[in-house]
């Protein structure tokens, strides 16, 4: 299956999913594999010595359990298992946020082409599109956007400071800082 990247490119799935009630032995001594948490749990020594494993989350799965692992996994898959289900964005933010995360975040499962730039705000870089979607109108959704005002993965510096930063920067603003602007803007009274 093809995926979709951030970059608004499609590549080959190297990597091998393995379903929730996979074993150890069911792990691929030669292909990329994807392994439930309670596998990567229950058989950490031997599955962490793979430079080619990564590991795939439900939505109630708790992030903190690879906080020790995040800086060997080449990849962490999020499940989304219906469309509605949103703890996965959560994950991502921790993962990226909490947990300083830098390699490939694949979100999976029922991934439509309306929660894609969504995805991709909250730290989401791969994205397995369910099949008989329309690649060009999942590659669209990015554009569904031009920007967010507050702050996120993607962009941690929210709208008001960008705007903020802009202002300072432009000739004849005076030499006053973006926190001295943003007090003076706190102290002038409600309306």
């Amino acid at each position: 299956m093809p995926l979709l990247t951030k970059d608004r490119t499609l590549i080959d799935d190297r990597w091998a999913l393995l379903p929730e009630t996979a074993a150890l032995a069911d792990v691929p001594a030669s292909t990329p594999a994807i392994v439930p948490l309670a596998l990567w749990s229950a058989q950490h020594d031997a599955l962490s010595i793979r430079k080619d494993i990564g590991v795939w989350l439900k939505p109630d799965d708790d992030p903190d359990a690879l906080a020790g692992d995040v800086a060997r996994l080449p990849l962490i898959a999020v499940d989304f298992p219906k469309f509605g289900d949103g703890r996965g964005y959560s994950t991502a933010r921790l993962l990226r946020e909490k947990y300083g995360y830098t390699a490939e975040l694949r979100a999976i499962g029922d991934i439509l082409r309306d929660q894609l730039y969504y995805l991709r705000q909250c730290g989401f870089d791969t994205f397995a599109l369910r099949p008989g979607r329309s690649v060009a109108e999942a590659m669209a959704a990015f554009d569904d956007f031009s920007d967010s005002y507050q702050a996120t993965v993607a962009r941690p510096v929210p709208l008001f400071r960008r705007r903020l930063q802009a202002a300072a920067s432009a000739p004849g603003e005076g030499s006053m800082t973006i926190d001295a602007r943003i007090a003076a803007m706190a102290a002038l009274p409600s309306r």
